[in-house]
């Protein structure tokens, strides 16, 4: 479990195929305190950490996995958000976060405003219910705030701190992001679904 706060990015230093699964070693300022098996979310995705050497970790990503996510168009050298699991005792800066994708959102608009970004995506339709008005929706495992829906289509502000600090500044429009919906609003939606 997460909470969609980015502690650090890495950059992809190699990828490996073999029998449909993905293969990736990341470098990173927190790959040092890394242990196998820890879950880490790599761009609001949860991999079990293989290896970890001084300044880099592996991980595999199966291809349900990338079926779902964005992470079959990992190239090396991108920027990956890196955020290890919560802690029972920490505070949840964010929301809950499973590292679990639902699917992927297109960027379609950026804006940079006077101190802050704003930036539109659109998710396929049957996803249109999972979206609220100042809802919580994690976008390559960064907690935001969603506003400005509209169908399939919404948008979240970027505070300079958060832009700096991920992989966000270096998306443009056209991109692919990994979406996790709101678990609670996932499990009310499966209630209604069943007892209508």
């Amino acid at each position: 479990m997460f909470t969609g706060i980015i502690e650090a990015t890495g950059t992809i230093s190699s990828i490996s195929e073999e029998s449909g699964n993905k293969t990736f070693w990341i470098s990173s300022s927190i790959s040092s305190t890394l242990k196998v098996d820890q879950s880490v979310s790599h761009d609001g995705v949860c991999l079990t950490v293989e290896e970890s050497t001084g300044d880099g970790h592996r991980v595999t990503a199966i291809r349900e996995t990338l079926l779902k996510s964005n992470l079959d168009n990992w190239k090396t050298g991108a920027r990956v958000n890196l955020e290890r699991c919560m802690q029972l005792t920490s505070r949840v800066d964010g929301h809950l976060v499973q590292g679990h994708v639902d699917t992927t959102a297109e960027c379609i608009a950026i804006k940079k405003l006077e101190g802050s970004w704003q930036y539109q995506f659109k998710i396929p339709e049957q996803f249109n219910a999972l979206i609220i008005e100042k809802g919580s929706i994690s976008l390559n495992g960064i907690s935001l705030t969603i506003f400005n829906v509209n169908n399939s289509k919404f948008e979240v502000a970027i505070i300079p701190y958060t832009f700096q600090h991920t992989n966000i500044k270096e998306l443009l429009v056209g991109a692919s992001v990994n979406i996790e919906f709101d678990i609670i609003g996932k499990y009310v939606n499966r209630y209604l679904s069943l007892n209508k």
